[in-house]
Protein backbone atom coordinates (compact mmCIF):
# COMPACT_ATOMS: atom_id res chain seq x y z
CA UNK A 1 0.00 0.00 0.00
CA UNK A 2 2.91 2.33 0.72
CA UNK A 3 4.11 1.83 -2.89
CA UNK A 4 0.72 2.94 -4.22
CA UNK A 5 0.74 5.97 -1.93
CA UNK A 6 4.24 6.87 -3.11
CA UNK A 7 3.11 6.65 -6.76
CA UNK A 8 -0.03 8.72 -6.09
CA UNK A 9 1.87 11.37 -4.14
CA UNK A 10 4.46 11.74 -6.94
CA UNK A 11 2.09 11.96 -9.89
CA UNK A 12 2.63 15.13 -11.97
CA UNK A 13 0.01 17.78 -11.35
CA UNK A 14 -0.85 21.37 -12.12
CA UNK A 15 0.21 23.55 -9.21
CA UNK A 16 -2.70 25.44 -7.70
CA UNK A 17 -2.74 29.18 -7.00
CA UNK A 18 -1.08 30.40 -3.81
CA UNK A 19 -3.93 32.80 -2.95
CA UNK A 20 -7.25 31.46 -1.73
CA UNK A 21 -9.46 33.47 -4.11
CA UNK A 22 -8.37 34.23 -7.65
CA UNK A 23 -9.52 37.51 -9.27
CA UNK A 24 -12.21 37.33 -11.93
CA UNK A 25 -9.89 38.42 -14.76
CA UNK A 26 -7.30 35.80 -13.82
CA UNK A 27 -9.86 32.98 -13.96
CA UNK A 28 -11.30 34.30 -17.21
CA UNK A 29 -7.82 34.50 -18.76
CA UNK A 30 -6.93 30.88 -18.02
CA UNK A 31 -10.36 29.62 -19.08
CA UNK A 32 -10.05 31.35 -22.47
CA UNK A 33 -6.46 30.13 -22.93
CA UNK A 34 -7.49 26.51 -22.35
CA UNK A 35 -10.50 26.95 -24.66
CA UNK A 36 -8.29 28.26 -27.49
CA UNK A 37 -5.80 25.39 -27.01
CA UNK A 38 -8.69 22.90 -27.10
CA UNK A 39 -9.99 24.23 -30.43
CA UNK A 40 -6.47 24.30 -31.91
CA UNK A 41 -5.82 20.69 -30.89
CA UNK A 42 -9.18 19.72 -32.42
CA UNK A 43 -8.02 20.77 -35.91
CA UNK A 44 -4.60 19.08 -35.68
CA UNK A 45 -4.86 15.83 -37.69
CA UNK A 46 -3.05 12.69 -36.64
CA UNK A 47 0.19 12.17 -38.55
CA UNK A 48 0.14 8.89 -40.46
CA UNK A 49 -3.65 8.39 -40.25
CA UNK A 50 -5.03 6.44 -43.21
CA UNK A 51 -8.55 5.36 -42.23
CA UNK A 52 -10.83 7.06 -39.73
CA UNK A 53 -13.50 4.47 -38.92
CA UNK A 54 -14.69 6.57 -35.97
CA UNK A 55 -16.30 9.24 -38.16
CA UNK A 56 -19.55 7.27 -37.91
CA UNK A 57 -19.62 8.00 -34.16
CA UNK A 58 -19.88 11.79 -34.50
CA UNK A 59 -22.81 11.73 -32.04
CA UNK A 60 -20.51 10.43 -29.31
CA UNK A 61 -17.59 12.68 -30.20
CA UNK A 62 -19.69 15.69 -29.17
CA UNK A 63 -20.52 14.14 -25.79
CA UNK A 64 -16.93 13.06 -25.20
CA UNK A 65 -15.50 16.47 -26.13
CA UNK A 66 -13.46 14.78 -28.88
CA UNK A 67 -12.61 15.34 -32.54
CA UNK A 68 -12.12 11.89 -34.06
CA UNK A 69 -9.13 11.94 -36.39
CA UNK A 70 -7.39 14.74 -34.50
CA UNK A 71 -4.82 14.60 -31.71
CA UNK A 72 -7.65 14.82 -29.14
CA UNK A 73 -9.60 11.85 -30.53
CA UNK A 74 -9.87 10.42 -27.01
CA UNK A 75 -11.50 13.56 -25.58
CA UNK A 76 -12.64 13.28 -21.98
CA UNK A 77 -13.45 9.57 -22.41
CA UNK A 78 -10.56 8.20 -20.30
CA UNK A 79 -11.22 10.72 -17.48
CA UNK A 80 -14.94 9.95 -17.34
CA UNK A 81 -14.37 6.20 -17.61
CA UNK A 82 -11.89 6.33 -14.72
CA UNK A 83 -14.46 8.24 -12.66
CA UNK A 84 -17.15 5.64 -13.44
CA UNK A 85 -14.93 2.72 -12.41
CA UNK A 86 -13.82 4.39 -9.16
CA UNK A 87 -17.38 5.35 -8.24
CA UNK A 88 -18.59 1.79 -8.80
CA UNK A 89 -15.71 0.34 -6.76
CA UNK A 90 -16.16 2.82 -3.92
CA UNK A 91 -19.95 2.71 -3.97
CA UNK A 92 -20.02 -1.09 -3.84
CA UNK A 93 -17.59 -1.17 -0.91
CA UNK A 94 -14.82 -2.97 -2.82
CA UNK A 95 -12.65 0.13 -2.51
CA UNK A 96 -13.10 1.70 0.92
CA UNK A 97 -12.18 5.36 0.93
CA UNK A 98 -13.51 7.87 3.43
CA UNK A 99 -14.21 10.86 1.19
CA UNK A 100 -15.20 13.00 4.18
CA UNK A 101 -11.53 13.22 5.18
CA UNK A 102 -8.80 15.08 3.28
CA UNK A 103 -6.62 11.96 3.09
CA UNK A 104 -9.45 9.94 1.52
CA UNK A 105 -10.20 12.67 -1.03
CA UNK A 106 -6.52 12.97 -1.94
CA UNK A 107 -6.22 9.21 -2.42
CA UNK A 108 -9.41 9.16 -4.53
CA UNK A 109 -8.16 11.98 -6.77
CA UNK A 110 -4.75 10.32 -7.13
CA UNK A 111 -6.31 6.97 -8.04
CA UNK A 112 -8.59 8.71 -10.52
CA UNK A 113 -5.64 10.38 -12.26
CA UNK A 114 -3.66 7.12 -12.28
CA UNK A 115 -6.64 5.22 -13.70
CA UNK A 116 -7.24 7.97 -16.28
CA UNK A 117 -3.63 7.60 -17.50
CA UNK A 118 -4.17 3.84 -17.78
CA UNK A 119 -7.35 4.34 -19.84
CA UNK A 120 -5.55 6.88 -22.05
CA UNK A 121 -2.95 4.22 -22.91
CA UNK A 122 -5.58 1.48 -23.21
CA UNK A 123 -8.00 3.43 -25.41
CA UNK A 124 -5.16 4.77 -27.59
CA UNK A 125 -4.04 1.21 -28.25
CA UNK A 126 -7.60 -0.02 -28.85
CA UNK A 127 -8.41 2.79 -31.31
CA UNK A 128 -5.31 2.06 -33.41
CA UNK A 129 -4.79 -1.70 -33.11
CA UNK A 130 -8.47 -2.59 -33.65
CA UNK A 131 -8.83 -0.43 -36.75
CA UNK A 132 -10.67 2.64 -35.50
CA UNK A 133 -7.80 4.99 -36.36
CA UNK A 134 -5.40 3.02 -38.51
CA UNK A 135 -2.64 3.70 -41.06
CA UNK A 136 -3.20 3.37 -44.79
CA UNK A 137 -4.30 -0.24 -45.55
CA UNK A 138 -1.94 -0.24 -48.55
CA UNK A 139 0.92 -0.36 -46.03
CA UNK A 140 -0.34 -3.49 -44.27
CA UNK A 141 2.50 -5.67 -45.60
CA UNK A 142 5.06 -2.90 -45.26
CA UNK A 143 7.56 -3.13 -42.36
CA UNK A 144 6.83 0.49 -41.38
CA UNK A 145 3.14 -0.30 -40.75
CA UNK A 146 3.82 -1.26 -37.13
CA UNK A 147 5.95 1.84 -36.61
CA UNK A 148 3.16 4.11 -37.89
CA UNK A 149 0.77 2.36 -35.49
CA UNK A 150 3.09 3.18 -32.59
CA UNK A 151 3.33 6.81 -33.77
CA UNK A 152 -0.48 7.06 -33.86
CA UNK A 153 -0.76 5.56 -30.37
CA UNK A 154 1.83 8.03 -29.05
CA UNK A 155 -0.05 10.98 -30.57
CA UNK A 156 -3.33 9.84 -29.02
CA UNK A 157 -1.59 9.35 -25.68
CA UNK A 158 -0.08 12.83 -25.90
CA UNK A 159 -3.48 14.37 -26.68
CA UNK A 160 -5.14 12.47 -23.83
CA UNK A 161 -2.51 13.65 -21.35
CA UNK A 162 -2.97 17.25 -22.52
CA UNK A 163 -6.75 16.99 -22.01
CA UNK A 164 -6.14 15.52 -18.54
CA UNK A 165 -3.92 18.39 -17.43
CA UNK A 166 -6.04 21.06 -19.13
CA UNK A 167 -8.99 19.76 -17.12
CA UNK A 168 -6.91 20.11 -13.95
CA UNK A 169 -5.75 23.58 -15.03
CA UNK A 170 -9.34 24.80 -15.48
CA UNK A 171 -10.42 23.28 -12.16
CA UNK A 172 -7.67 25.13 -10.26
CA UNK A 173 -7.24 28.33 -12.24
CA UNK A 174 -10.44 28.81 -14.25
CA UNK A 175 -14.22 28.57 -14.04
CA UNK A 176 -15.93 25.21 -13.51
CA UNK A 177 -14.17 22.08 -14.72
CA UNK A 178 -12.35 21.26 -17.92
CA UNK A 179 -14.71 18.34 -18.64
CA UNK A 180 -17.74 20.62 -18.63
CA UNK A 181 -15.92 23.34 -20.59
CA UNK A 182 -14.83 20.94 -23.36
CA UNK A 183 -18.32 19.49 -23.70
CA UNK A 184 -19.95 22.93 -23.85
CA UNK A 185 -17.40 24.15 -26.41
CA UNK A 186 -17.85 21.10 -28.64
CA UNK A 187 -21.64 21.21 -28.48
CA UNK A 188 -21.79 24.96 -29.13
CA UNK A 189 -19.62 24.58 -32.22
CA UNK A 190 -21.72 21.65 -33.43
CA UNK A 191 -25.01 23.53 -32.92
CA UNK A 192 -23.72 26.59 -34.79
CA UNK A 193 -22.44 24.52 -37.72
CA UNK A 194 -25.59 22.37 -37.97
CA UNK A 195 -27.83 25.45 -37.80
CA UNK A 196 -26.06 27.82 -40.22
CA UNK A 197 -23.84 25.70 -42.48
CA UNK A 198 -24.67 26.77 -46.06
CA UNK A 199 -22.36 24.24 -47.73
CA UNK A 200 -24.08 21.41 -49.67
CA UNK A 201 -25.24 18.52 -47.53
CA UNK A 202 -26.60 15.05 -48.31
CA UNK A 203 -29.35 14.58 -50.88
CA UNK A 204 -32.82 15.51 -49.61
CA UNK A 205 -36.07 13.54 -49.60
CA UNK A 206 -37.11 14.70 -53.09
CA UNK A 207 -33.69 14.03 -54.59
CA UNK A 208 -32.61 17.66 -54.20
CA UNK A 209 -29.36 18.63 -52.49
CA UNK A 210 -29.85 21.25 -49.76
CA UNK A 211 -27.43 23.00 -47.47
CA UNK A 212 -26.20 21.01 -44.47
CA UNK A 213 -27.44 23.67 -42.02
CA UNK A 214 -31.03 23.42 -40.80
CA UNK A 215 -31.92 27.11 -41.31
CA UNK A 216 -30.67 27.40 -44.93
CA UNK A 217 -32.15 23.98 -45.75
CA UNK A 218 -35.53 25.05 -44.34
CA UNK A 219 -35.83 28.02 -46.70
CA UNK A 220 -34.42 26.07 -49.65
CA UNK A 221 -36.90 23.21 -49.18
CA UNK A 222 -39.80 25.65 -48.87
CA UNK A 223 -38.73 27.34 -52.11
CA UNK A 224 -38.42 23.93 -53.81
CA UNK A 225 -41.89 22.82 -52.62
CA UNK A 226 -40.53 19.95 -50.50
CA UNK A 227 -42.83 19.84 -47.43
CA UNK A 228 -41.25 16.72 -45.89
CA UNK A 229 -37.73 18.16 -45.69
CA UNK A 230 -39.14 21.54 -44.60
CA UNK A 231 -41.12 19.81 -41.83
CA UNK A 232 -38.06 17.89 -40.62
CA UNK A 233 -35.93 21.05 -40.50
CA UNK A 234 -38.69 23.06 -38.81
CA UNK A 235 -39.24 20.28 -36.23
CA UNK A 236 -35.49 20.20 -35.54
CA UNK A 237 -35.40 23.92 -34.81
CA UNK A 238 -38.67 23.93 -32.82
CA UNK A 239 -37.68 21.03 -30.57
CA UNK A 240 -34.23 22.58 -30.05
CA UNK A 241 -35.89 25.74 -28.73
CA UNK A 242 -38.36 23.72 -26.61
CA UNK A 243 -35.58 21.68 -24.98
CA UNK A 244 -33.56 24.85 -24.39
CA UNK A 245 -36.47 26.62 -22.64
CA UNK A 246 -37.45 23.57 -20.54
CA UNK A 247 -33.87 22.96 -19.37
CA UNK A 248 -33.32 26.62 -18.44
CA UNK A 249 -36.62 26.64 -16.50
CA UNK A 250 -35.87 23.35 -14.72
CA UNK A 251 -32.32 24.48 -13.97
CA UNK A 252 -33.70 27.51 -12.12
CA UNK A 253 -35.93 25.32 -9.91
CA UNK A 254 -34.54 24.94 -6.41
CA UNK A 255 -35.44 24.35 -2.78
CA UNK A 256 -34.22 27.04 -0.39
CA UNK A 257 -33.64 26.06 3.25
CA UNK A 258 -33.76 29.02 5.70
CA UNK A 259 -30.75 29.08 8.02
CA UNK A 260 -29.50 31.58 10.57
CA UNK A 261 -26.09 32.56 11.89
CA UNK A 262 -25.73 31.26 15.41
CA UNK A 263 -23.34 34.03 16.48
CA UNK A 264 -25.21 36.91 14.80
CA UNK A 265 -28.79 37.25 15.92
CA UNK A 266 -31.33 38.39 13.34
CA UNK A 267 -29.22 37.54 10.29
CA UNK A 268 -29.70 34.48 8.10
CA UNK A 269 -29.36 33.05 4.61
CA UNK A 270 -31.23 30.65 2.36
CA UNK A 271 -29.23 27.56 1.41
CA UNK A 272 -30.29 26.60 -2.18
CA UNK A 273 -30.63 22.99 -3.33
CA UNK A 274 -31.17 22.77 -7.09
CA UNK A 275 -33.72 20.41 -8.63
CA UNK A 276 -30.88 19.06 -10.77
CA UNK A 277 -28.93 18.46 -7.58
CA UNK A 278 -26.06 16.59 -9.23
CA UNK A 279 -26.15 18.83 -12.32
CA UNK A 280 -25.11 17.23 -15.62
CA UNK A 281 -22.60 14.76 -14.18
CA UNK A 282 -24.93 11.69 -14.25
CA UNK A 283 -25.82 12.28 -17.92
CA UNK A 284 -22.15 12.70 -18.82
CA UNK A 285 -21.35 9.41 -17.11
CA UNK A 286 -24.20 7.39 -18.62
CA UNK A 287 -23.58 8.90 -22.09
CA UNK A 288 -19.90 7.99 -21.84
CA UNK A 289 -20.93 4.48 -20.83
CA UNK A 290 -23.17 4.17 -23.91
CA UNK A 291 -20.37 5.55 -26.10
CA UNK A 292 -17.98 2.93 -24.75
CA UNK A 293 -20.55 0.17 -25.43
CA UNK A 294 -20.98 1.41 -29.01
CA UNK A 295 -17.25 1.67 -29.68
CA UNK A 296 -16.49 -1.70 -28.11
CA UNK A 297 -19.41 -3.33 -29.95
CA UNK A 298 -18.17 -1.95 -33.28
CA UNK A 299 -14.63 -3.18 -32.72
CA UNK A 300 -15.87 -6.62 -31.65
CA UNK A 301 -18.19 -6.83 -34.65
CA UNK A 302 -15.25 -6.06 -36.95
CA UNK A 303 -13.65 -9.16 -35.46
CA UNK A 304 -16.91 -11.12 -36.09
CA UNK A 305 -17.73 -11.23 -32.38
CA UNK A 306 -21.38 -10.21 -31.95
CA UNK A 307 -21.33 -10.06 -28.17
CA UNK A 308 -22.92 -6.59 -27.94
CA UNK A 309 -24.64 -6.58 -31.34
CA UNK A 310 -24.06 -6.24 -35.07
CA UNK A 311 -23.42 -3.24 -37.34
CA UNK A 312 -24.15 -2.58 -41.01
CA UNK A 313 -21.67 -1.28 -43.59
CA UNK A 314 -22.44 2.31 -42.55
CA UNK A 315 -21.47 1.53 -38.96
CA UNK A 316 -25.06 1.71 -37.64
CA UNK A 317 -26.18 -0.88 -35.04
CA UNK A 318 -28.71 -3.34 -36.43
CA UNK A 319 -29.22 -5.75 -33.53
CA UNK A 320 -28.22 -6.54 -29.97
CA UNK A 321 -27.77 -4.33 -26.95
CA UNK A 322 -26.02 -1.54 -28.90
CA UNK A 323 -29.09 -1.26 -31.15
CA UNK A 324 -31.44 -0.64 -28.25
CA UNK A 325 -29.26 2.01 -26.61
CA UNK A 326 -28.91 3.95 -29.86
CA UNK A 327 -31.17 7.03 -30.11
CA UNK A 328 -33.70 7.03 -32.94
CA UNK A 329 -35.15 10.21 -34.45
CA UNK A 330 -38.81 9.31 -34.05
CA UNK A 331 -40.01 12.68 -35.40
CA UNK A 332 -38.08 12.26 -38.66
CA UNK A 333 -39.42 8.70 -39.00
CA UNK A 334 -43.03 9.87 -38.59
CA UNK A 335 -42.65 12.78 -41.04
CA UNK A 336 -40.96 10.62 -43.68
CA UNK A 337 -43.68 7.95 -43.55
CA UNK A 338 -46.47 10.48 -43.19
CA UNK A 339 -48.17 8.64 -40.31
CA UNK A 340 -47.69 7.95 -36.62
CA UNK A 341 -48.33 4.25 -37.25
CA UNK A 342 -44.75 3.38 -38.14
CA UNK A 343 -44.70 0.04 -36.34
CA UNK A 344 -43.82 -0.90 -32.79
CA UNK A 345 -40.03 -1.23 -33.23
CA UNK A 346 -39.16 2.52 -33.44
CA UNK A 347 -41.34 3.36 -30.43
CA UNK A 348 -39.90 0.46 -28.39
CA UNK A 349 -36.35 1.51 -29.26
CA UNK A 350 -37.08 5.12 -28.27
CA UNK A 351 -38.74 3.99 -25.01
CA UNK A 352 -35.85 1.66 -24.10
CA UNK A 353 -33.32 4.40 -24.82
CA UNK A 354 -35.13 6.93 -22.61
CA UNK A 355 -35.58 4.40 -19.78
CA UNK A 356 -31.90 3.41 -19.97
CA UNK A 357 -30.86 7.07 -19.71
CA UNK A 358 -33.27 7.72 -16.82
CA UNK A 359 -32.25 4.69 -14.76
CA UNK A 360 -28.56 5.17 -15.54
CA UNK A 361 -28.66 8.87 -14.64
CA UNK A 362 -30.49 8.09 -11.38
CA UNK A 363 -27.93 5.43 -10.36
CA UNK A 364 -24.93 7.62 -11.21
CA UNK A 365 -26.61 10.54 -9.46
CA UNK A 366 -26.83 8.50 -6.24
CA UNK A 367 -23.18 7.43 -6.58
CA UNK A 368 -22.07 10.97 -7.28
CA UNK A 369 -23.77 12.35 -4.17
CA UNK A 370 -21.87 9.86 -2.05
CA UNK A 371 -18.47 10.33 -3.70
CA UNK A 372 -18.50 14.09 -4.28
CA UNK A 373 -19.31 15.11 -0.71
CA UNK A 374 -22.86 16.20 -1.58
CA UNK A 375 -24.63 13.88 0.88
CA UNK A 376 -26.58 15.15 3.91
CA UNK A 377 -23.78 14.54 6.41
CA UNK A 378 -21.16 16.41 4.38
CA UNK A 379 -23.50 19.31 3.67
CA UNK A 380 -24.52 19.53 7.33
CA UNK A 381 -20.86 19.62 8.34
CA UNK A 382 -20.17 22.41 5.82
CA UNK A 383 -23.10 24.42 7.16
CA UNK A 384 -22.00 23.96 10.76
CA UNK A 385 -18.45 24.99 9.89
CA UNK A 386 -19.90 28.14 8.32
CA UNK A 387 -21.66 28.97 11.59
CA UNK A 388 -25.15 28.22 10.26
CA UNK A 389 -28.01 26.47 12.05
CA UNK A 390 -31.76 25.93 11.71
CA UNK A 391 -33.78 28.77 13.27
CA UNK A 392 -35.57 27.54 16.38
CA UNK A 393 -33.46 24.37 16.75
CA UNK A 394 -30.41 23.70 18.86
CA UNK A 395 -27.05 23.77 17.15
CA UNK A 396 -26.55 20.09 16.35
CA UNK A 397 -25.14 18.52 13.18
CA UNK A 398 -27.47 15.52 13.47
CA UNK A 399 -30.57 17.73 13.49
CA UNK A 400 -29.38 19.53 10.37
CA UNK A 401 -28.52 16.21 8.71
CA UNK A 402 -32.03 14.83 9.31
CA UNK A 403 -33.54 17.97 7.82
CA UNK A 404 -31.35 17.76 4.74
CA UNK A 405 -32.24 14.07 4.30
CA UNK A 406 -35.81 15.16 3.53
CA UNK A 407 -34.61 17.10 0.50
CA UNK A 408 -31.30 15.75 -0.78
CA UNK A 409 -32.25 12.15 -1.55
CA UNK A 410 -35.58 13.01 -3.24
CA UNK A 411 -33.81 15.69 -5.28
CA UNK A 412 -31.03 13.26 -6.15
CA UNK A 413 -33.43 10.61 -7.44
CA UNK A 414 -35.98 12.93 -9.08
CA UNK A 415 -33.28 15.17 -10.55
CA UNK A 416 -31.43 12.18 -12.02
CA UNK A 417 -34.61 10.78 -13.56
CA UNK A 418 -35.63 14.20 -14.92
CA UNK A 419 -32.26 14.99 -16.49
CA UNK A 420 -32.16 11.50 -18.04
CA UNK A 421 -35.66 11.97 -19.47
CA UNK A 422 -34.84 15.39 -20.92
CA UNK A 423 -31.69 14.03 -22.55
CA UNK A 424 -33.58 11.08 -24.03
CA UNK A 425 -36.51 13.22 -25.20
CA UNK A 426 -34.13 15.65 -26.91
CA UNK A 427 -32.33 12.78 -28.65
CA UNK A 428 -35.45 11.10 -30.07
CA UNK A 429 -36.87 14.43 -31.32
CA UNK A 430 -33.71 15.14 -33.32
CA UNK A 431 -32.58 18.48 -31.95
CA UNK A 432 -29.49 20.22 -33.35
CA UNK A 433 -26.18 18.57 -32.49
CA UNK A 434 -27.36 15.80 -30.16
CA UNK A 435 -30.07 15.82 -27.52
CA UNK A 436 -27.72 14.89 -24.73
CA UNK A 437 -25.18 17.38 -26.02
CA UNK A 438 -27.53 20.37 -26.11
CA UNK A 439 -28.88 19.47 -22.67
CA UNK A 440 -25.38 19.31 -21.27
CA UNK A 441 -24.37 22.55 -22.96
CA UNK A 442 -27.35 24.51 -21.63
CA UNK A 443 -26.89 23.27 -18.08
CA UNK A 444 -23.11 23.72 -18.15
CA UNK A 445 -23.36 27.26 -19.50
CA UNK A 446 -26.04 28.06 -16.90
CA UNK A 447 -23.81 26.81 -14.08
CA UNK A 448 -20.83 28.63 -15.58
CA UNK A 449 -22.88 31.83 -15.71
CA UNK A 450 -23.81 31.42 -12.03
CA UNK A 451 -20.17 30.84 -11.05
CA UNK A 452 -18.96 33.83 -13.08
CA UNK A 453 -21.67 36.03 -11.54
CA UNK A 454 -20.69 34.87 -8.06
CA UNK A 455 -17.00 35.52 -8.74
CA UNK A 456 -17.75 38.97 -10.16
CA UNK A 457 -19.89 39.81 -7.11
CA UNK A 458 -17.08 38.72 -4.78
CA UNK A 459 -14.61 40.92 -6.64
CA UNK A 460 -16.95 43.91 -6.42
CA UNK A 461 -17.89 43.27 -2.78
CA UNK A 462 -15.00 41.45 -1.04
CA UNK A 463 -16.63 41.64 2.39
Amino acid sequence: MSIWKAIINNLPEVEGPSQKFLPFKEKLKWTLIVLVIFFVLGIMPLFGLGQNQLERFEFFSVILGAEFGSIISLGIGPIVTASIVLQLLNGSGILKLDLTKPEGKKTFQGLQKLLAIFFIIFESSIFVLMGGLSPDPALTDNPIYGQIQMILIFQLFLGGIMILFMDELVSKWGFGSGISLFIAAGVSKSIFVQAFNWLPGPEGIAGITYSAGAIPALFQSLAAGDPITAGIMAATLIFTVIVFVVVVYAQAMKVEIPLSFGMVRGHGVRWPLSFFYTSVIPVILVSALIANFQLLGSFLDNREISLLGTFNTLGQPTSGFVYWVQPINIVRTILQQGTIFVGAAPYLQALFYILFLMVGAMIFSMFWVQTAGMDSRSQARNMMNSGLQIPGFRRDERVLERLLDRYIWPLTIMGGLAVGFLAGFADITGVLSSGTGILLAVMIVYRLYEEISKQHMMDMNPM
